[in-house]
């Protein structure tokens, strides 16, 4: 009797933590089935722009409401679309202030995803890990931060693949909220200013480049705030090998 009791907490206090994770889970699942996700292109957003920028004239605080709203679940249930849904801002709010609603709400959903991720499986990862990934999460936690703004900066894994990682190795909330607000502000004011030409682009039925972020001459300045990202572990570990 005394066994049950003390095992039942427990159970509760497993499924209360991977709550939220199944709350996101079951929204994309549904998000797909009901097929939400097929809007998400230039095709849907090309038919509906004049319906969007009367919107946005008459309402502007409802539409950049729920422009906030639908960009921040899109990014929690890990929807791709993230660079189209910063070009729709880009097309409705102009480059600054398109911009400045796409890194707020890409931060919120990314916390989002972290906090439920941290709560569901850090700790379960974390006691199951040993010996070099050990290691590797000391090293990520010592500098954890410089190496978030380089994973934000350059885009070299999926999005939600780096909303998931600091929480796995137990990155704390603070550092991961600036790095993420931070690290995405280069790339997402690249995509919003190519929405707030995008009505040009529709007039000539033509559609953007979402590859203009790999471009040199936007591509390098982004690698070299990286890589100034990088000045403080190499510092550390210049200090400890001079210490040494």
């Amino acid at each position: 009797m005394n066994s049950k009791n003390k095992t039942l907490p427990v159970k509760g206090s497993r499924l209360k933590r991977l709550l939220p994770l199944l709350v996101l889970l079951i929204g994309l699942t549904a998000v797909y089935v009901m097929g939400w996700h097929r809007y998400l292109n230039f095709e849907v957003l090309q038919e509906n722009r004049e319906n969007l920028i009367g919107f946005v004239q008459n309402q502007q605080a409802v539409a950049a409401l729920a422009f906030l709203v639908l960009y921040a679940v899109a990014i929690a249930f890990s929807i791709p679309g993230g660079s189209f849904l910063t070009i729709a801002g880009g097309f409705m709010f102009g480059t600054w202030l398109g911009g400045l609603y796409a890194v707020m709400a890409a931060t919120v959903g990314s916390t989002l995803v972290f906090l439920a991720a941290k709560s569901a499986l850090g700790d379960i990862l974390r006691q199951k890990t040993s010996g070099y990934l050990q290691k590797m999460e000391a090293g990520f936690k010592e500098n954890e931060l410089s190496y978030l703004l380089v994973l934000r900066l350059v885009p070299l894994f999926p999005f939600w693949l780096v909303n998931l990682v600091p929480a796995f190795v137990g990155m704390s909330l603070r550092n991961y909220v600036i790095g993420t607000f931070i690290g995405i502000i280069p790339g997402t004011f690249v995509y919003a200013s190519v929405g707030n030409g995008l009505d040009a682009l529709f007039r000539s039925n033509e559609t953007p480049d979402l590859g203009i972020i790999l471009r040199p001459e936007i591509l390098l300045p982004i690698l070299g705030l990286a890589l100034l990202s990088l000045v403080p572990v190499l510092y550390k570990k210049y200090c400890k090998e001079k210490q040494a």
